[in-house]
């Protein structure tokens, strides 16, 4: 009986109905579209760390991210190479570039040229061609999201890169770069070709733990045995590039920001339709009151009202940023919609329609069943 009084008085009024389910889609697209935003962000920043398949980070002093980075001799690799539990170790270069279109004007990029005997820090995800082409001279692979961007239309087609010719010999899906340069992979030997940075200089020296020592353990030893460097384990690595780019430009805060402020007004909006709602039907909850209904009774239908509306709405706010997400998908933006926030939206959803019905209870609970009696 209660569902069924909650569910008329829902849909006894479709343009008010229509207004609630309206404020909540919006709640839930809203904040959903931020908190993707920000997991989308989070995980572009360190993509090439988390995915390098390595255990090992060696770095020049003062590295705050993956990024930017200032060059250290070759010869740490073999200083890292001779450190026990070091099962392989390869170079890489990382830097920003720029890429001259076949139809004229140049784009920036950012290339990672890296041993691809080893395999640590290469692409990932590739869809066409594989890491083994990159042996060939001037060979590099990129992400077909970028292929209208850099001017790029087929495999093999060749392009410039630095004042040197480099061919598009495979691509990957979805590899994004958060600083809108795209990354560029190539083998380590075109690297000082395609950055500015000379022979015998190099960035990073990424290493593999031979079995049944732990990164921590290797990292240890490695600080121990090569000097004037920082060692990190990927993990660390990759927690200090988010950490630079999230707290010292602050762009992770303005999506926090952003999502906690969809929250806000996706509440106060939820709260008016729901207290408009129950001002509506204040004549039918006199009339229960008048007939004996307890007030706990009326709090029931209240609340079920305020699910009601919850489930209906985080099922249409959801549907809505499912669609958005596989639009996005093939874009430079990167939107991540893991089941664990599909979860914790639908609960946040069903807590804020809860809440914001708590502010019509207060009025119902103290409404005179005289009314009834006054025609009103």
């Amino acid at each position: 009986m209660i569902t069924l009084i909650a569910f008329r008085n829902l849909f006894h009024d479709r343009v008010r109905l229509i207004v609630t389910l309206t404020g909540i889609v919006f709640a839930v697209v809203l904040v959903t579209i931020q908190a993707g935003l920000f997991l989308g962000f989070v995980t572009t920043i360190s993509g090439v760390v988390d995915n390098s398949g390595a255990d090992i980070w060696v770095t020049s002093k003062g590295v705050k991210t993956f990024d930017i980075a200032m060059p250290m001799p070759e010869s740490k690799l073999q200083e890292v190479m001779t450190v026990s539990g070091v099962e392989k170790a390869g170079r890489m270069v990382v830097d920003f570039s720029f890429w001259k279109k076949p139809g004229g004007g140049q784009e920036s990029i950012e290339i990672v040229a890296y041993d691809v005997d080893t395999g640590l820090g290469g692409p990932w995800n590739l869809v066409r061609g594989t890491a083994s082409r990159l042996d060939a001279d001037d060979a590099v692979i990129m992400d077909s999201l970028y292929m209208q961007k850099l001017g790029v239309g087929s495999m093999g087609q060749e392009v410039e890169i630095a004042d040197s010719r480099a061919r598009v010999m495979g691509f990957t899906q979805g590899i994004r770069s958060f600083t809108t340069s795209p990354y560029i992979f190539t083998a380590y030997q075109n690297g000082h070709r395609y950055s500015r940075f000379g022979p015998g200089q190099i960035t990073y020296v990424l290493a593999s733990a031979e079995k049944g020592v732990s990164p921590q353990n290797l990292r240890q030893e490695i600080a121990k045995h090569v000097s004037n460097v920082d060692v990190f384990t990927t993990a660390e690595f990759s927690l200090t590039t988010r950490e630079y780019w999230m707290l010292s430009t602050g762009a992770g805060a303005a999506l926090v920001v952003a999502a906690f402020l969809g929250l806000i007004v996706g509440m106060v909006v939820v709260a008016q339709t729901l207290y408009a709602t129950t001002m509506d039907h204040l004549p039918e909850f006199a009339t229960l009151k008048a007939m004996g209904a307890p007030d706990g009774y009326i709090l029931r239908i209240l609340l079920v009202q305020a699910l009601i509306s919850a489930v209906l709405g985080y099922a249409l706010g959801m549907s809505l940023c499912l669609l958005i997400v596989t639009v996005t998908a093939t874009s430079d933006v990167s939107i991540l919609l893991p089941w664990q926030l599909a979860t914790g939206m639908f609960c946040m959803t069903l807590l804020m329609c809860t809440s914001a019905s708590v502010i019509s209870i207060r009025k119902v609970m103290r409404i005179d069943p005289a009314v009834v009696f006054k025609g009103r």
